[in-house]
This record gives C-alpha cells, sequence and structure tokens, in this order.
C-alpha cells in the first residue's frame, strides 16, 4: 500500500504576494481595463476561488497594487520610511527627490498612473504612505524662509505628480531604451526645478499681475470682450 504524500501546507501570505504580483504584471502591460481576478488568478496559477478569499472584487486588486507602489515609490524618491518620516525639511534635497521621482515614473509609467489614479479619486489621499510625506514635506518647506509666500501646497502636490507622471505617457517611456528612459527622466527633472527656482515669467514684466498673485484679494482689471465680427462688417 503506497504512503500518501503529505499535504503541502498553506501559506496565505505568499498566495497573496503571488496574486498581487499577477496583478502588477497584468496592470503594466494592459492597465486596469484589462484587469480582473480571474484573469490575475490564472496569471499567478493559483486557484479562482483562493483568488476571490483574498481579492473579492478587481477594485481591491487595485487598491492594494496602488498602495504596493506607493511604498516602492516612498522608497525610491525618500528612503526607508521609518527614517524619512523624521527627517528635517531642510535636510531634504530637492534635486534629488525630483530625479528620483522623475526616474520612477518613467521605469514604472502604467503602475504609477495607476497609483496617482488611486490617490486623485480618494477621499483620503493622506492615508496613502507617499501623498502623506509628499504633501507634509511641502507643508513644512512653504513655512520656511526658502519657500516664496503663499505657496498652494495642495495644489502644487498634484501638479507636480501629475506632471511626473504624464510625461512618460508623452514621451512612450514603453518604446524607449533604458538610456532614453534616463535621458527623458532628467530632461523633466531639470525643467521642473527651473520652473520652481525662476518660473517663466519675469516678473518685473507683468508687475500688475505679479502684484495679484502675492495678494489674492487684489481685483483683477475687467477682460474687454472681443467683438463678434459680423458678416460684412469691417
Amino acid at each position: 500500500m503506497s504512503e500518501r504524500r503529505p499535504r503541502k501546507k498553506r501559506d496565505p501570505e505568499r498566495t497573496r504576494e503571488a496574486i498581487l504580483e499577477a496583478a502588477r504584471e497584468v496592470l503594466a502591460q494592459d492597465g486596469k481595463e484589462g484587469l480582473s481576478v480571474a484573469r490575475v488568478a490564472q496569471r499567478a496559477k493559483v486557484n479562482r476561488g483562493t483568488a476571490y478569499q483574498h481579492f473579492q472584487t478587481r477594485e481591491q486588486l487595485i487598491g492594494a497594487t496602488a498602495q504596493w507602489v506607493s511604498d516602492k515609490l516612498f522608497r525610491a524618491v525618500f528612503g526607508d520610511p521609518a527614517v524619512a518620516k523624521d527627517q528635517p525639511v531642510h535636510s531634504i534635497d530637492i534635486e534629488s527627490v525630483n530625479q528620483h521621482l522623475a526616474e520612477f515614473a518613467m521605469e514604472n509609467p502604467a503602475l504609477g498612473g495607476v497609483w496617482l489614479y488611486e490617490v486623485l479619486s480618494s477621499r483620503r489621499p493622506a492615508s496613502d504612505l507617499f501623498w502623506q510625506q509628499y504633501e507634509s514635506k511641502f507643508e513644512q518647506f512653504a513655512s520656511t524662509e526658502s519657500a516664496q509666500p503663499g505657496i498652494d501646497v495642495e495644489v502644487l502636490s498634484v501638479l507636480l505628480l501629475a506632471g511626473s507622471f504624464i510625461w512618460p505617457v508623452w514621451a512612450r517611456a514603453h518604446t524607449r531604451t533604458a538610456s532614453e528612459r534616463q535621458e527623458m527622466s532628467t530632461r523633466f527633472s531639470r525643467e521642473i526645478l527651473r520652473l520652481c527656482l525662476h518660473g517663466t515669467l519675469r516678473p518685473e514684466k507683468y508687475t500688475d499681475l505679479d502684484a495679484r498673485i502675492r495678494n489674492p484679494e487684489t481685483e483683477a482689471p475687467a477682460v474687454p470682450q472681443r467683438r463678434r465680427k459680423v458678416a460684412g462688417s469691417v
């Protein structure tokens, strides 16, 4: 009589990680539209019922993947979360932060886009690891003497992050070589730094506009309406 083979012990954590890894591969390849729990289960080589025990909906899968991206993004830009969260803002290398953010976005365009959408559509964006760090450090910086007065931290954070993850789409990162992606991320990072340092307008050439930006309560002049040209008129 043959001996029964001992059953393999279930490892729920390893199974969950395998499912998430498969989900990341699908998202990177086909985006959110191509994701389903059934497809991910097949790719992860796990039973569909097992996959549904871990993630009952595709939204849960996407949310869990976004959390994973947030952690990886945090470590790529700021380093170890246990250390970085207490790092004084004046010791943060702004050039390094911008460059690492641009590089991560260029190397992970699809996953980065999924993460950004989840954060921007969330009712509690502050619960995201990276967003909380990114915005809070901007908030701290805005209160220092090194910052221009009147920075709208929330708006600026969204603008910079949106630009970082839209640029790889425009640059068609998936068609580029590694050296080309590095060049494209460097171009983006450099322009962001230039904008932060100098902007695009010379304040002395736009004194009224500069005054209104510095003092938002200043009433803007009425914009003259253009006369609609009527056929036959001069």
